[in-house]
């Protein structure tokens, strides 16, 4: 059975690139997001809350996860976060890897059901400035025409207040804190 690495961190903290430059294959959680035209979002600021884990699909994400973990491939989402919909799937096949990166705000809520699912895991919090989180978030988001630039100001803003408590969730849920440099040494596929 191969592992899976959950990867936590603030949005905007670096854990897409850090899966990236650790060469393991990797998931995005970000891919489970519910469509924008989902009847029971969760609202916040006047706006859907992305952050909600009621705007994300578990028993999907959990799906594919003990797929990889089982059978080393699995049919996953794409997921166009700038029109907020599924636009398709690919596969990911982990090539006889014997773990993979599972990355994302939601990261945290998925330790207790992999381990209640028999899944080997390890979860890691990306513990990074939140200063630089706000500015990285901010500099991916424009980017990538996430949001019109409002949404990413007040978006951008509420995260960087809740950053503390979005720390000790994932400390509560299972994960561990650690650095960029401690995050890069600890993943290994």
């Amino acid at each position: 059975m191969r592992r899976v690495i959950l990867l936590a961190g603030a949005s905007g903290s670096g854990k897409s690139r850090l899966a990236r430059i650790a060469a393991c294959p990797r998931l995005a959680l970000d891919d489970f997001y519910l469509d924008g035209d989902h009847l029971e979002l969760p609202q916040a600021l006047g706006i859907v809350d992305w952050d909600d884990i009621g705007s994300w699909d578990v028993v999907a994400a959990l799906g594919v996860i003990t797929s990889l973990c089982h059978t080393g491939s699995a049919e996953v989402p794409i997921y166009d976060i700038a029109r907020s919909a599924c636009t398709g799937s690919q596969r990911l096949d982990l090539g006889g890897r014997c773990a993979f990166v599972a990355e994302g705000v939601f990261a945290p809520d998925m330790v207790q059901p992999c381990r209640d699912a028999g899944l080997e895991v390890e979860a890691l919090y990306l513990d990074r400035s939140r200063n630089l989180s706000l500015l990285l978030r901010f500099v991916r988001d424009l980017h990538e025409r996430r949001k019109p630039l409002w949404v990413l100001i007040r978006r951008g803003l509420a995260l960087w207040k809740a950053e503390p408590q979005i720390r000790q969730h994932a400390v509560e849920l299972g994960c561990r804190p650690v650095s960029y440099g401690q995050a890069v040494d600890a993943i290994s596929c």
